[in-house]
């Protein structure tokens, strides 16, 4: 047990340390361009092995907390993924039973967080913060599925970036609260959000302005 979560360690390490690197050569390299698509799927598979491993070593430490920021962090990961296959959502194209099933997990897995934090004793608030952005992802997510006609222009664009940045700031999240012990509780977990969520909005706002087609 102890080699398996040793090896683990490293793995997560390694893949989290190639996330917390890459994803801003993707976000200054040209959009839509070969550079930006590659860096874009390094950044991917490297949350799909730091969640995975997350997962796996809370699970057996018994570590609740951490086992819900794995979570986080790997379904917006997917999330912010697939919304690259939605361009056409509600004109021609309909989500899959993946998608469906998809959101759902995710609608489990915030509530779960969110629970998490009410009932923690010391009182949570960490716990509430991601539990509620994953809540208002996933429930926006379902809306748009069952919209009526074709999706706002852009839309699956801003889904794309909150996806990726919110998987990113669940790693930093991570990554401050293990190896940045001078700050303190609850702050360690949240700097992160304060700082990269207006980052999120101005992309969003840059790349993907409301009411305007976009393409990539």
């Amino acid at each position: 047990m102890e080699t398996l979560l040793l090896l683990n360690r490293w793995l997560h390490i390694a893949a989290g340390f190639t996330g917390f690197f890459v994803a801003p050569v993707a976000l200054l390299v040209r959009k839509g361009g070969a550079a930006h698509r590659l860096w874009g799927r390094v950044f991917f598979w490297a949350m799909v092995v730091a969640g995975s491993t997350a997962i796996l070593s809370a699970s057996l430490q018994g570590l609740t907390f951490l086992l819900l920021t794995g979570v986080f962090s790997l379904y917006l990961a997917q999330f912010g993924y697939r919304s690259l296959y939605h361009k056409r959502m509600g004109a021609g194209q309909l989500p899959t039973r993946y998608d469906w099933l998809s959101v759902l997990v995710g609608l489990l897995i915030f509530l779960g967080t969110i629970g998490y934090g009410l009932l923690s004793r010391p009182f949570n608030p960490v716990a509430l913060v991601f539990g509620g952005i994953g809540l208002f992802t996933t429930v926006r997510q379902l809306r748009g599925f069952r919209r009526e006609g074709a999706w706002p222009a852009g839309q699956w664009l801003r889904n794309h970036i909150s996806g990726f940045v919110g998987s990113y700031i669940a790693a930093v999240s991570a990554f401050s609260v293990t190896s940045l012990s001078f700050i303190p509780f609850p702050l360690n977990f949240l700097w992160p959000t304060l700082v990269l969520v207006p980052l999120m909005i101005w992309l969003q706002r840059r790349y993907a302005p409301e009411g305007k087609a976009v393409k990539l």
